[in-house]
């Protein structure tokens, strides 16, 4: 039997034998399926990030490859993995949470800076060795980070088309998302998708550089664009999407068997003609960046939400960096019609919290309500008030 730990419910590594606590995750196959990996393609270091293609803030379970390889359910981290060792680095909000999760096949460093993670890895990883990634998974000054905290140590920064991490989970990894794309109705938007492409084609004709076309990758910059949600990821009405929105098309990488028809209808209604959307399969936007590149076109990007793996597609001088797009700036003005939606939204909100806050008032005397009872509570006023989709978030509640 395993030695009891001083904690109860954090791992004890120095215990003979460990101690684990139940709340922490086996991952002995999930390395060594890895690592075969590591060895197939010849590096000797796998850097894996808790982000997705998107740069979102949350992911979808399909992209929590930290969590499935680590055990660690923390929103934020970084795990590195030699054929000897791993080490997972994330920062004080999660240390406790981490012991309770990772087994002893994990070092835990608490921290979150590139050259920690640097340092580690140039310990690790002989000279002449290859330090491998997905270049889709990571931002471009995260990128750049690692480049700089390896540059000139013999260790070479190699992107891999292949996430190994994807081929270690196989077909335990959750299917893609198959729910309904669907048009946003024209009463919450207070502008038609036509009428946001002219706005920034605008911009892009008043910009100096005049740029031919702009890239967007942040998931609720074509979201908003066209006027579309989804429920790809919990709590966020997006869906997978890449545009490439240019002076005379528009370009719509998306899974197009999920639009409805209504949605269908409205993209395809300006066609033939410069308002008319192409639909692309989701997976060609590497290979549609690559050929539209080779013209004589500037691509307009916001580097926030744009991974390495887009931009280093594009030729350097083909480049117009912004931290945000003209989309995501547009998208953070509202018109006067999104201000009064906001507005009446809050008032629905305010309702929900007094009929909390007077059912807390009749019933905590009573001693039978728990942080668990009242989030779930909260949650239900919430969804029986008008056009209610869901929290924004996981409730947290806590008391005392």
């Amino acid at each position: 039997p395993q030695a009891a730990s001083t904690g109860n419910d954090i791992r004890d590594c120095s215990a003979d034998p460990p101690y684990l606590p139940p709340t922490a995750t086996d991952t002995t196959a999930r390395l060594a399926a890895l690592r075969a990996s590591l060895r197939a393609h010849g590096t000797h270091a796998y850097i894996v990030p808790s982000t997705d293609a998107h740069m979102s803030e949350y992911i979808s379970e399909r992209d929590a490859r930290l969590g499935w390889l680590t055990g660690f359910t923390g929103s934020a981290g970084t795990a590195v993995v030699t054929q000897d060792g791993a080490a997972l680095w994330t920062d004080s909000r999660y240390w406790t949470q981490a012991e309770r999760e990772l087994d002893c096949n994990w070092e835990l460093q608490r921290t979150t800076s590139i050259e920690s993670i640097g340092m580690w890895i140039l310990k690790r990883v002989p000279a002449g060795g290859n330090v491998s990634l997905d270049p889709f998974l990571f931002s471009i000054d995260t990128w750049n980070s690692y480049s700089r905290a390896l540059h000139g140590s013999g260790r070479t920064l190699l992107p891999l088309g292949t996430n190994l991490v994807d081929q270690a989970w196989g077909d335990q990894r959750p299917l893609p998302p198959s729910s309904e794309i669907y048009s946003l109705p024209p009463e919450f938007t207070g502008s038609s998708w036509q009428e946001k492409v002219a706005g920034v084609r605008q911009r892009m004709e008043q910009h100096s550089r005049r740029p031919t076309a702009v890239l967007l990758s942040g998931l609720e910059e074509t979201a908003w664009l066209f006027n579309l949600r989804g429920d790809d990821i919990p709590y966020n009405p997006v869906f997978y999407s890449y545009t490439l929105l240019t002076n005379t098309t528009i370009s719509l990488f998306v899974e197009g068997s999920r639009l409805s028809a209504a949605a269908r209808e409205s993209l395809r209604s300006g066609c033939p003609g410069r308002l008319c959307v192409e639909l692309q399969e989701y997976g060609q936007v590497s290979a549609h960046l690559r050929h539209y590149a080779q013209g004589n076109v500037t691509v307009w990007l916001g580097t926030e939400y744009t991974t390495y793996g887009l931009y280093s597609i594009i030729p350097q001088e083909k480049l117009l960096e912004e931290n945000y797009s003209p989309v995501m700036t547009a998208k953070a003005v509202k018109n006067a019609h999104e201000q009064e939606m906001l507005r009446a939204a809050h008032v629905r909100d305010a309702v929900a919290i007094i009929q909390y806050l007077l059912w807390l008032e009749k019933t905590v005397p009573q001693g039978q309500v728990d942080e668990f009872l009242g989030a779930q509570h909260i949650d239900a006023l919430r969804r029986a008030q008008e056009h209610s989709r869901g929290p924004s978030f996981h409730s947290i509640s806590a008391s005392g």
